[in-house]
């Protein structure tokens, strides 16, 4: 197996790799006569802990394999993602006939050179663990080719379908940029919510859900907006855009305020991939003396080099503006006596009209509160009279913040807990 591994040329490193490594070094040495148990002890470990990441289940190995060829950004990889391939790529086509060789290897073989039982048991593992966003893409690649009879039309048939890598198989990043360098930190289980499980606000979804179908059918969209009051279903609305949109090619990366000077590396990093960016920025605003947002301002337009067109910003935020005001802005205005044309005022406004789309989500009115209250009670069950539930939502409610969709599902669950079988 390790001659195999040592032949490979377009496929090198990778996520999965450093396992295929130790398995492919196990094999030498156990030629040799060495004793490695600790080793390959150490090496079942290693391929336990990356099916309790991803939640495999069945054959680990042949999903270890999957998982090193479903990750590996390679040229060939990368042509097949943009389905630019013009012609057979005849050393991706041996490096395929190698990977065959490579996912059909039966670790059992060293149970018995070795003189263990634990590779064997790797062959029908049942994870204890709810397979990933990532994991269950995996698992199918795994499943097609344990079935294939020609790897490299199946695996190009999978990267054209799915993509490649950390951003081809995942719906929705974070940014870790710890060591100054962003890098991009996949959400390996998102919350399956939908769009529809937000009670009301019908405008509102209609125009955000047009303008995201717009930009994946590379349309003309806009950056958008979402503000108003607290608890109304604004991070609900981009959360639930990163399910509906997935298998249309959308991916949602999460930026912090202080993360914003690497907006321009992040662009960067996703202009030429093939898939549809959200830059999702939640809770977004700054105090008067926060210069951060100039590197947005930058980055949305007015930079030097143009935004790619696979990638839009969504912001959502309690503030119009965006940016406090302060007296002394105020009292920095014109001679026109125009309150808004003073030059901080103005810098500061910029931001906000950058946003193309902007959506207002406000509180409910109190009959739209019991609207809420209703819906979920039947989504959960509760069977009480809705008269008493207005009643005791309205007392629930001056105690936690007032009217809300967050308020409300609070109010349910807390119902909910304190039923009694």
């Amino acid at each position: 197996m390790y001659k195999s591994l040592e032949n490979l040329i377009i496929f090198s490193e990778g996520e999965g790799r450093a396992i295929l490594d130790e398995i492919a070094l196990i094999c030498r040495l156990s030629e040799k006569g060495e004793d490695i148990k600790e080793r390959a002890f150490q090496a079942v470990r290693n391929i336990l802990k990356t099916a309790s990441k991803y939640g495999f289940s069945g054959n680990l190995w042949k999903n270890t394999v999957a998982l090193y060829i479903a990750y590996n950004e390679n040229p060939f990889s990368l042509s097949a993602e943009r389905n630019d391939h013009v012609h057979e790529n005849i050393f991706a086509r041996r490096d395929c006939n190698t990977l065959k060789d490579i996912f059909n290897f039966d670790l059992c073989k060293l149970d018995k050179v070795l003189n263990t039982d634990c590779f064997g048991l790797l062959k029908e593992y049942e994870s204890e663990v709810p397979v990933s966003d990532a994991g269950k893409v995996i698992s199918k690649l795994c499943s097609q080719l344990s079935s294939s009879e020609s790897f490299y039309e199946d695996i190009s048939q999978f990267y054209m379908e799915n993509g490649v890598g950390v951003l081809g198989l995942n719906k929705a990043f974070s940014v870790d940029t710890e060591h100054d360098e962003p890098y991009f930190v996949p959400v390996r289980t998102l919350s399956e919510i939908k769009l529809s499980d937000l009670i009301g606000y019908q405008v509102q979804k209609e125009k955000l859900t047009g303008n995201t179908a717009a930009f994946l059918k590379k349309k003309p969209a806009n950056n958008v907006l979402l503000f108003g009051d607290g608890g109304t279903g604004k991070s609900t609305s981009i959360r639930a855009l990163a399910n509906q949109y997935y298998d249309d090619g959308l991916r949602i990366i999460q930026v912090y305020r202080h993360q914003m000077r690497f907006l321009s590396k992040i662009i960067t990093a996703v202009k030429r991939r093939n898939y549809r960016f959200i830059i999702y920025m939640d809770d977004l605003s700054f105090e008067d003396f926060e210069t951060e947002y100039k590197y947005l301002k930058a980055v949305i337009e007015g930079g030097l080099e143009q935004r790619p067109e696979n990638v839009l910003i969504y912001a959502t935020s309690n503030r119009r503006h965006l940016i406090k005001e302060t007296w002394s802005d105020r009292d920095d205005m014109e001679h026109t006596g125009d309150l808004h044309r003073s030059d901080s005022i103005e810098e500061k406004l910029s931001l906000a009209d950058r946003f193309g789309v902007q959506i207002y989500y406000g509180k409910p009115t109190r009959e739209e509160f019991h609207h809420i209250i209703e819906v979920l009670a039947i989504r959960e069950k509760i069977m009480i009279d809705f008269d008493v539930l207005h009643s005791e939502a309205n007392k629930w409610e001056v105690r936690h913040g007032g009217v809300s969709g967050r308020s409300a599902r609070q109010f349910i669950d807390y119902i909910k807990g304190t039923e009694e079988n």
